[in-house]
């Protein structure tokens, strides 16, 4: 079933936040203690895909570049930006309902925008392999206690975009399967798998506390393994 890990992740954000909601604000301790726990289990999860690749140049190439071009284009600040531009939309809202729009605008821009949850439905239509989002989902879980915690109910709603979003990437990149050789695929796969580890590593470590790389500036390392593949595939 390709929409399985985005359905798990979806459902995980919704117990999250009504978990989240009858214990209000958790001790800072507790969520620093968490939140570097589960960083240092993404971290071991990227590099178990990160080892999968039979091919390090294309794995350094893809990144490098990728990592080149994202930061020409400056993907994270665009993020960021619209991140801010949405917070301000928001701010100048004074009704009653204006907790539960900052609660679902905030959560929907950290579970939606980065690279884990584009690898993860890839992984889904492509391999049905559902780790990547099941992992994800159990993140925005316990992000999704501390989120309503301090931001209410509003946090619960943003399930319903991620679903949508990392359900239409699984399911397109499923039918990919049927226009393109078996061999370039399975290339493919095994490669944008590990391109992917490094970036989920990154993550990882992030998450962690331990690094502050601005993994959303690699994400045209995907497309780059994708070109290259099409390149070298012919002389394989």
């Amino acid at each position: 079933m390709i929409l399985f890990g985005t359905a798990v992740n979806a459902l995980l954000i919704m117990i999250g936040s009504i978990i989240g909601r009858f214990l209000g604000n958790m001790p800072e301790k507790m969520k620093n203690t968490t939140l570097s726990i589960i960083g240092l289990a993404v971290a071991l999860l990227g590099i178990q895909m990160g080892l999968e690749s039979n091919n390090f140049i294309i794995l350094i190439i893809s990144l490098v570049v990728g990592a080149v071009i994202g930061e020409w284009i400056d993907l994270d600040s665009l993020f960021n930006r619209f991140g801010k531009w949405v917070e301000s939309k928001i701010t100048k809202n004074k009704e009653s309902n204006s907790n539960i729009a900052e609660g679902f605008i905030t959560a929907s821009l950290i579970f939606v925008i980065g690279s884990m949850g584009i690898i993860g439905a890839l992984d889904s239509g492509l391999r049905n392999d559902h780790d990547v989002l099941i992992t994800k989902g159990i993140i925005d879980g316990f992000t999704s206690i501390i989120l309503t915690s301090t931001l209410g109910m509003g946090v619960l709603l943003s399930a319903f975009p991620v679903f949508f979003y990392q359900g239409f990437i699984a399911v397109f990149s499923g039918l990919i399967r049927k226009y393109i050789p078996e061999e370039a695929l399975n290339l493919f796969i095994q490669e944008m798998t590990a391109t992917g580890g490094v970036m989920i590593l990154a993550i990882g470590l992030n998450i962690a506390g331990l690094t502050k790389i601005r993994v959303a500036n690699l994400l045209p390392g995907i497309v780059v393994v994708a070109v290259m593949i099409a390149i070298l595939f012919p002389f394989q």
